[in-house]
Parts: structure tokens; sequence; C-alpha cells
């Protein structure tokens, strides 16, 4: 959670810049050694920040330029909208699977790279589900990043703000996410691998594939807590109903 905290922090910060007039509209941010000496982070940190700044409509990073700024967001004042984890996964599905087909032929060796690394933090048995889910959208957020598409960006950006500030969503993600974590790492490899081979409807399809089985646990997930309700009111009905009758 630290690493999250601190991640989102140095966000916060940038756009505050931003906001102040410090990093003007059009001007170029320093680089990632001149930001992380500033903020005392690593260059890692940095990057996830900046990625994370262009999914959000504050920035626009351009291979071998540098990043630049961009007018406010006008999604920056508004309210999240209300959605179940069912109808954000379908539009993930949709969206991520043609990111990572328009990615396929352009990813760079360095984002690939980027990709094992945070498989092998998403497979470590060692860390908390916070560090699990940071990773997992580092790893959704440079699939879509790598696409080159800026509106793509910001979409993955935006449901993936969906999916970790509402309640409700995150609850019912961390529940199958936790029971599913085999599933996920071999899915998520299968995505790298197609993207590696620069096979585009492979690419499109592993990661149709991983949202698939995401709606299908979601589903499986939904009915047992259903059923499990039912029994319960079943057993309550049940106590209440022998009672009057041993009491009659």
């Amino acid at each position: 959670m630290a690493d999250r905290r601190l991640f989102q922090g140095i966000t916060e910060r940038i756009i505050a810049l931003i906001e102040d007039g410090s990093f003007p509209v059009g001007s170029r941010l320093p680089g990632e050694r001149e930001l992380s000496e500033r903020f005392g982070v690593s260059r890692v940190t940095i990057r996830e920040a900046e990625i994370a700044l262009q999914a959000a409509g504050w920035v626009r990073i351009k291979t071998g330029s540098g990043v630049y700024v961009l007018d406010r967001p006008a999604s920056a004042q508004s309210a999240l909208p209300t959605v179940s984890a069912f109808e954000l996964t379908e539009a993930r599905s949709l969206f991520e699977a043609e990111a990572a087909a328009l990615a396929a032929p352009i990813i760079s060796e360095d984002d690939l790279d980027k990709l094992d690394g945070l498989l092998a933090i998403m497979a470590d048995e060692s860390l908390d589900e916070d560090a699990i889910s940071a990773a997992d959208r580092d790893f959704h957020m440079t699939i879509a990043s790598a696409s080159g598409n800026r509106a793509i960006i910001h979409v993955v950006g935006s449901m993936w703000q969906l999916r970790t500030e509402l309640p409700e969503v995150r609850e019912s993600h961390t529940a199958v996410c936790r029971q599913d974590a085999q599933a996920r790492q071999a899915e998520h490899a299968e995505i790298v691998a197609a993207l590696r081979d620069r096979d585009v409807n492979a690419a499109r399809l592993a990661m149709r594939r991983h949202f698939n089985r995401l709606l299908e646990s979601m589903l499986s997930a939904a009915e047992e807590r259903a059923l499990q309700e039912l029994q319960q009111r079943s057993a309550q009905s049940r106590e209440r109903f022998l009672l009057s009758a041993r009491l009659g």
C-alpha cells in the first residue's frame, strides 16, 4: 500500500504544479531523472505517475521527445458514474482488447521488459493485495500506453479509476482476483507472449479471454452469494416457524 500511496502522491504533486502554473500548458515536464531527484523517488515511480497523468488527460507522452502538459481535463471536475462490476468489466474487455491489438506491432522492448517485471510482481505471494492490484493496474496501463492512442489511454485510465474508487466494484474484483490468482497470472503471461510475438489477433484474443474469464468468475461469485443469502433466509424462517409451532 505504501508504494501505491507514493505513486499517487507524486501524481497529485505534479497536478498541483500544473495547476499553479509551475508547469504551464504546452511546456515539457523535466526529465525523469530531474523529477526523481526533485521528489526523492525512483524513476520508475515517476514513469508510473506520468502514465497516470496521461491516462487522466493532464499530459501527453511523446516517445523520444518528452512529456508535455495539456489543457486541464474537464474530467478532473466530474463525478464518477455509478456502474456495476459487470458493466465495467464488459467495457474493459472491449477497449483493452483493441488496445492490445494496436500495441502488438509497435510496443517497445522496454515496455515488454516492464510487463515481464510486473508479471513477476504479481506472482510474488509475499505481497499484499494492494501491491498486486497496483502492479495489475500498471500492467494494463502500460499496454494501453503502448497502443499510442490517446483516446484509448484516457478511457482505460478512467475505467481503472472506476475499478479502484467505486467501493462495490473494488470489493467485487478483490474477491474474485484473490480466488483466481493463478488463472489471472497465466492469462497475463499469454497476453505478453502475444505482444512479444507482434501477433495482433493473438493479443486481442488473449486480452478478451482474460476478461471473459473474469466475467464468468464474477457471475459465479454473485450466484454463490445469492444462494448463501437464500439459505440464510430459509434457515431464519424455519427457526421462526418451528418455534411458533412449538409454542402453539
